[in-house]
């Protein structure tokens, strides 16, 4: 039976040898770059679920940058993230420098055992629970989630806005609290989606931990911030694993103010909204099928979608692609005007071009 691992475990998951490779992410422009030579730059980067319009950073103190982060700064914001998220107060809460090394961190909260990942999804889920040492097995629906030790699921999910009902996640993890199972709900796209579906005020169960992502949302995600909502035992574990500096006095600082504004928050949450349904509009008029997506993304189905994608890159315009289903395309937002022409032009032309 799988039992949750004490703080002084948590660091050993990653001891192992493993010559999985990192799967690929969007928002590599180099390799944009590279893929399509002769194509106008700057490119347009459609490749990611990243706000296009990102949050104003404020003026920082010179001495972020020199001295060491103080400790009331980290307390600051894990304060702020406890009211932003939900959760029951800061002792639930743990900061990270973004939610990528939680997830390496959060499996091995765990010994390793059977893990199940609601799919398709990120990609880098399953691969680092393999790493720690779990049997990992992808599928389709919550009802297969099964008899899994570990179970993952991303909350909007990634690529195709999927929304798991809490209860049913609230039910799977009583299911695995009798054998000491964890479950892990990534929301990095909860921003952007509806507030009761968060599993953040019920972070003290004991079993749950949830990863909220500051970048996407906010637009930073070159910050490297993000936060895990769990109980006091599990924030305490991962904050002793990441020690006592785990995010820079810049981080601090912006996060805290960037939390706090909820009145920016709301705004781009309707404004968000309102892109969203401006890019359905124009990807529809391409005759591209929407099958999902956030407010933040769309992902689109079409035969075409492997031309579509070439055409768009030769133009300067990145999108996503998925190697395990060839007629998916996703994507981002547009940031302003001149972009959003930009795409509309090059939809228009690959709608004229014989194929």
């Amino acid at each position: 039976m799988a039992s949750i691992k004490s703080a002084s475990n948590v660091t050993g998951a990653f001891m192992a040898p493993s010559s999985e490779l990192a799967p690929l992410h969007g928002g590599d422009l180099a390799a944009a770059s590279r893929l399509f030579p002769g194509a106008p730059e700057p490119f347009l980067d459609l490749s990611t679920g990243i706000n296009p319009n990102p949050y104003p950073v404020p003026p920082l103190a010179p001495d972020l940058w020199t001295k060491l982060p103080e400790p009331e700064a980290l307390s600051r914001l894990a304060a702020m993230a406890a009211q932003a998220y939900g959760a029951p107060s800061s002792a639930h809460i743990a900061v990270a420098p973004g939610t990528q090394i939680l997830v390496a961190l959060a499996v091995g909260l765990v010994p390793p055992g059977r893990a199940a990942v609601l799919g398709p999804t990120y990609a880098e889920h399953a691969r680092l629970a393999r790493l720690a040492g779990y049997r990992v097995t992808e599928v389709s629906n919550v009802e297969e989630l099964g008899e899994a030790d570990l179970v993952i699921v991303v909350n909007p999910n990634n690529p195709d806005g999927r929304i798991v009902d809490r209860e049913a996640l609230l039910t799977i993890a009583d299911r695995l609290r009798p054998r000491g199972g964890l479950l892990i709900v990534d929301e990095a796209f909860m921003d952007v989606g509806p507030k009761c579906a968060s599993l953040g005020d019920e972070a003290a169960r004991g079993n749950i931990v949830v990863l909220r992502s500051f970048g996407k949302f906010f637009g930073l995600a070159g910050l490297r911030l993000g936060f895990v909502l769990a109980s006091t035992d599990l924030a305490t574990a991962l904050a002793a694993s990441l020690g006592p500096w785990p995010v820079s006095g810049a981080a601090l600082a912006i996060g805290t103010t960037a939390l706090a504004d909820t009145a920016w928050r709301a705004a781009t949450r309707v404004s968000l909204a309102g892109s969203a349904q401006r890019l359905d509009a124009m990807l529809t008029n391409a005759k591209l099928e929407i099958v999902g997506g956030t407010a933040l993304f769309r992902l689109t189905r079409s035969p075409a979608a492997p031309e579509l994608f070439q055409h768009l890159g030769r133009a300067g315009i990145f999108t996503r692609r998925f190697a395990e289903e060839s007629s998916w395309l996703r994507f981002g937002l547009p940031g302003d005007e001149p972009q959003w022409q930009r795409l509309s032009a090059a939809l228009d032309s690959f709608g004229k071009s014989p194929r």
